[in-house]
């Protein structure tokens, strides 16, 4: 049986999709679970620096009555010249299940070429899959409708920009992004989006336009990491798309705000929305747990480690 993994949104179905949405609103207002997975051992190795992704992924394991190591690059023989391929393989042998927060996409997918246990993407320089499975769960929370609000993106075509985009072709539900000339997402991706998912996907270079009318903002950080050369170039080029009381005057008066975290305030949203009464980032954060439980117990059985 071919080892499932979750690499980007597009791994899987939609029906998948969703069933891990609501298992983990489930697993949330339940607060009760059977501690099935004691004994299994989840990896983490993380080229970047990581809060939350780090920590959900391991209070997840723990809570399904597992464990988890916590391994950066520069611990492993990877920091030496050691092949990918030769630590998938290793890995595989002492670990249940694998995150990896890298800086190259073409990482992650090598590791899941040779790994025979589930590999999941914990951040790439090209997606952040469980960050918008969890912001979705987030959306839905709180009651907005995927298919009738309108959902927008102000800022940089980014990673999670770039699954959102996979999320919305996936689960036929309309995305309008506001980025500025020259940081649009992947333009392959866009194009298999429309093409093969019939995507309704717009992208403007304005996002008071974008925001009339919105349900649900979605911005993060002008410069991410590994950007830093970048930044007074990007804070320039991005100085007009900040997510601000004024621009959220035009957006519904019911419109909630997200943001994955860490916030960089005063440059993509100020203080005040972020901690205002239309912020939802900090159930946004917790939501995380609650989806990767959620993606462990799915990995997990579909590939039947027991």
């Amino acid at each position: 049986m071919k080892t499932r993994h979750f690499i980007r949104i597009w791994d899987l179905k939609k029906e998948e999709a969703l069933r891990l949405i609501n298992r983990a609103l489930e697993l949330k207002r339940s607060k009760s679970w059977e501690r099935k997975f004691r004994g299994k051992i989840l990896g983490l190795i993380f080229e970047k620096p990581s809060t939350r992704t780090r920590i959900s992924f391991e209070a997840a394991i723990i809570k399904w009555g597992g464990d988890s190591i916590f391994l950066s690059s520069k611990d492993l023989q990877l920091s030496r010249g050691e092949p990918i391929k030769d630590t998938a393989r290793v890995l595989s042998r002492y670990i249940d299940i694998l995150v990896l927060r890298t800086y190259k996409q073409e990482t992650i997918e090598e590791f899941a070429k040779y790994s025979s246990i589930p590999v999941i993407n914990g951040l790439s320089d090209r997606f952040h899959p469980c960050q918008v499975l969890s912001d979705i769960m987030t959306v839905m929370e709180k009651g907005k409708d995927l298919y009738k609000d309108k959902i927008v993106w102000i800022g940089d075509g980014n990673n999670v920009a770039q699954s959102w985009i996979e999320a919305s072709a996936l689960l036929g539900f309309k995305l309008v992004l506001a980025c500025p000339k020259g940081f649009e997402p992947e333009e392959e991706l866009l194009k298999e989006a429309r093409e093969v998912y019939k995507a309704q996907i717009e992208i403007v270079d304005s996002p008071k336009e974008v925001v009339k009318g919105a349900e649900v903002i979605n911005t993060d950080v002008w410069v991410s990491m590994g950007q830093e050369e970048d930044s007074e170039k990007r804070r320039l080029a991005f100085k007009n798309f900040q997510v601000n009381s004024n621009l959220l005057k035009l957006a519904s008066p019911s419109a909630i705000v997200l943001h994955c975290l860490p916030a960089h305030r005063e440059e993509e949203i100020t203080e005040e929305v972020l901690e205002g009464h239309q912020s939802v980032v900090w159930d946004q954060a917790e939501n995380k747990m609650w989806l990767h439980m959620a993606l462990i117990e799915f990995l997990l059985e579909s590939n039947y480690i027991y």
